[in-house]
């Protein structure tokens, strides 16, 4: 078993180019708005107190929800061209600051400087994108069985929109769900993750400037009243539709919350990805496609692959080349360009790490490269063998930096293996067979499937799963359909 190199905690924080980009307050209606309550936001890789924000309840989450709704009224009225516009705007202003908002997310993410400038131009794309669909929002004429009627469509806006967000992309999630709800003509209010306000705040900020209307962008920052501000956006009737990414069990609490007002959901919820590699696959390709969807992030996404099954002739070869590229990884602040990999969120996403790896050692797994928390938030990326399906690692998103491999034996099992879980956000597979992409592309019970690819997102295509995993799509021409509703009109007296 090969260990990493020592970490770098000890870095300089780049000085922001627009300092007034990072803000300490919660935004309502174009205001910066303060509280006595408070909660401190940590840099993950050191421990460090990066600020502080606004720890709001009720009361103000309310008030973000009247304006809001309020704003609703002519935001909704506007052309798809004025908010077309707008959306550009944000997105040059957005890719004008990248430096500055990649900055700021390594900062109170932990990601790596690189990883996040990627993040800032990946959200953008969104305001690119669904500014484009703002301008496409296109209603059917129906043919009419009645010679004095006629049937028509309009698409009009669901009304405002709930959206509460992970830690994990504080800036693509926030951009996928805003951009289709803006360019729909809703208005929203927002809860960032806990962990990462700062880059809500700093879009919002960008927001005011491009001139997005008051009251249609707002954003409640809570840490302990969490789970208030989450039940009054569920259950205020003013909110029509709640958008959420999170874990599995948080999304059917919304969901149930959501159920008194019938309000339009989108849920991307926890996933289980399985990721194939059949002994046909071009083995370098698949190891590269495992490294891109197993460790970006340092594993903390929700596509990762979690279940990685090598069919048993190549297993140990396949095994031996990801160790060779993963024992070469260097862990460390995301601010140190020495490091590929940073830290995880907090002490209990390492705790939770630690768990899993430690069942699988136990029932009989082997720690080929890795395996060791290096102290605060750090845990060496790590590859396993051995692995069974009665470990943890099997049934449980581990939502770290383990790469566990299993071994199977044929393309029938494979399937039926990869489908055993209540999950189907994500999976992937490595073949040259075409046939066989065809038939594992279809039996695999997922919302999306990287067929030879470990990197699947994109505005341009549909993001989203199925069972356990959630409902709804974003980002695509599709993305925008959560966030309307289809008005059927039927005009008599034509003749």
């Amino acid at each position: 078993m090969t260990s990493m190199k020592s970490i770098v905690t000890s870095v300089t924080v780049p000085k922001l180019s627009d300092p007034s980009l990072f803000r300490q307050e919660a935004f309502i209606n174009n205001n910066w708005v303060s509280k006595t309550e408070t909660f401190a936001v940590e840099d993950p890789a050191t421990g460090e107190q990066i600020g502080t924000v606004p720890d709001m309840g009720i009361e103000e989450t309310r008030q973000a929800i009247d304006v809001a709704a309020d704003s609703f009224k002519n935001w909704s009225r506007t052309t798809g061209k004025e908010r077309h516009d707008l959306l550009k705007k944000w997105y040059d202003a957005i890719m004008a600051n990248q430096e500055d908002l990649a900055t700021i997310l390594t900062w109170e993410n932990g990601k790596t400087l690189t990883e996040a400038r990627g993040e800032i131009a990946y959200g953008a794309s969104f305001y690119e994108w669904f500014a484009e669909e703002a301008v496409r929002m296109y209603g059917t004429t129906i043919p009419s069985p009645m010679p004095g009627q006629r049937y028509l469509t309009i698409k009009q806006p669901v009304g405002p929109v709930g959206i509460i967000l992970p830690f994990n992309f504080p800036t693509a999630m926030l951009t996928r769900k805003v951009g289709a709800a803006l360019a729909a003509g809703c208005t929203v209010v927002i809860k960032p993750g806990a962990e990462v306000p700062y880059s809500a705040l700093a879009l919002c900020e960008l927001a005011k400037r491009v001139g997005i209307p008051a009251g249609v962008i707002n954003v409640i920052t809570s840490e302990k009243h969490v789970a208030d501000v989450g039940k009054e956006l569920c259950t205020n009737p003013a909110i029509k539709k709640i958008s959420f990414t999170g874990s599995t069990a948080v999304g059917k609490l919304l969901m149930s919350q959501s159920a008194g007002t019938m309000k339009k959901l989108s849920m991307e919820l926890g996933g289980n990805a399985p990721f194939i590699v059949f002994d046909d696959a071009d083995l370098d390709a698949a190891v590269d496609g495992a490294l891109a969807s197993k460790f970006r992030g340092t594993g903390q996404t929700c596509v990762c692959a979690n279940r990685i099954y090598v069919q048993r002739g190549i297993y140990n070869q396949f095994a031996e080349k990801l160790a060779a590229k993963v024992g070469q990884f260097k862990v460390g602040h995301g601010f140190d360009p020495k490091t590929t990999h940073g830290p995880l969120i907090n002490s209990r996403a390492v705790e939770k790490v630690q768990r899993h790896l430690d069942d699988a050692v136990q029932k009989g797994a082997k720690v080929i490269v890795g395996g060791n928390a290096l102290g605060g938030n750090f845990f060496e990326p790590t590859v396993v063998t051995g692995m069974t399906n009665d470990m943890t690692i099997a049934n449980e998103e581990t939502f770290g930096p383990i790469a566990g491999l299993f071994a199977f034996d044929t393309e029938e099992e494979i399937i039926q293996r990869a489908n055993n879980t209540p999950f189907g956000l994500a999976a992937y597979f490595y073949s040259r067979d075409v046939g066989r992409v065809w038939r594992v592309s279809e039996q695999l019970e997922t919302g999306m499937v990287g067929a030879n690819s470990g990197i699947i997102s994109s505005c341009y295509a549909p993001f989203g799963g199925v069972k356990e995993s959630g409902l709804g799509r974003e980002g695509s021409l599709h993305g925008i359909d959560d966030y309307v509703h289809i008005k059927y009109i039927n005009m008599g007296g034509i003749q």
